[in-house]
């Protein structure tokens, strides 16, 4: 099953018409166009000249047969094609540069053999998904990060990556988009290389195991996710994910918990440019039993 770029949204909300229902285990191709909506054609292209209205769009919604509130639906990422051509801007006032710029610039890059070249540079890609959720109980645009996924610009959401999200709404309504051909973390100038592609995904559920916010499977890690309006509250409140999941798995005191994450956890940051900056906390996957057999 082909979901078509022709079946965009703007904004996760309940309020979206799912354009199918997905049963579980069954992978599902969904194809997207890059944050800029496809505008961007050459770098004599300006952003004065966008439809801003028509940024970050995301394919779907897709309804998860199934999903209730309070479950977690596991996302599995099986494949990400890239289109060959990707974009990038540098925008006034945007970013932590952005100050800087006293008028926009557009970069333009092929796509080819796993790499692209940054005027003399080759660049190495690391294909991944910025915009990946469900549908909150109150809309969220696209743009913006969540409990409910959305704008993460998390760069380890790749290939071979399983990925959590809460369920709000029955069905979930789930939908991806705003893919990257490379991004580091942080995204400290907006953007990363913007492009189109095609996403293979498959379903699961673990039912009534949410907690409220993304959890995150790569590389035999287990990782928290969190997104808020400061740096230090998306820190604090990774790293209180991570100790509620972290405690359970264990058994451990509160003592005990914190003591090991102070020695084997790791605060990263996926991005500081969005309305809410998101972290992410890793530890060994190991310790959590209730994930590896699930």
């Amino acid at each position: 099953l082909m979901i078509t770029k022709d079946n965009l949204f703007y904004s996760f909300s309940k309020a979206n018409k799912p354009i199918e229902k997905v049963s579980l285990n069954k992978s599902i191709i969904i194809e997207t166009v890059d944050a800029f909506g496809g505008q961007i054609k050459s770098e004599s292209d300006t952003l004065n000249s966008l439809d801003w209205e028509r940024v970050n769009p995301a394919t779907g919604p897709l309804y998860i047969e199934g999903t209730k509130p309070g479950d977690l639906l596991k996302v599995t990422i099986e494949k990400i094609e890239l289109e060959p051509f990707g974009v990038m801007a540098s925008i006034p006032d945007a970013g932590l540069f952005g100050k800087l710029h006293k008028e926009s610039c557009i970069k333009t890059f092929e796509i080819k053999d796993n790499h692209t070249m940054f005027n003399e540079l080759k660049i190495e890609l690391n294909p991944m998904i910025g915009v990946i959720g469900v549908a909150p109980l109150e809309s969220i645009p696209n743009g913006e990060p969540g409990p409910h996924g959305g704008n993460m610009d998390n760069k380890l959401i790749t290939e071979g990556t399983v990925l959590y999200l809460p369920v709000f709404v029955e069905g979930a309504l789930f939908g991806l988009g705003d893919l990257h051909a490379a991004m580091g973390d942080g995204e400290v100038n907006v953007t990363g290389i913007e492009i189109g592609g095609k996403v293979t995904v498959s379903f699961d559920i673990i039912k009534q195991a949410s907690h409220g916010h993304p959890l995150m499977i790569k590389d035999s890690n287990f990782y928290t996710i969190y997104s808020d309006t400061t740096l230090d509250q998306s820190v604090r409140g990774v790293s209180s994910e991570m100790l509620y999941w972290l405690k359970d798995a264990l058994n451990y005191s509160t003592s005990d918990t914190a003591m090991l994450m102070s020695l084997v956890g790791n605060l990263e940051i996926c991005q500081v440019v969005d309305p809410k900056v998101t972290t992410r906390m890793r530890m060994p996957l190991d310790y959590f039993i209730q994930f590896k057999n699930c």
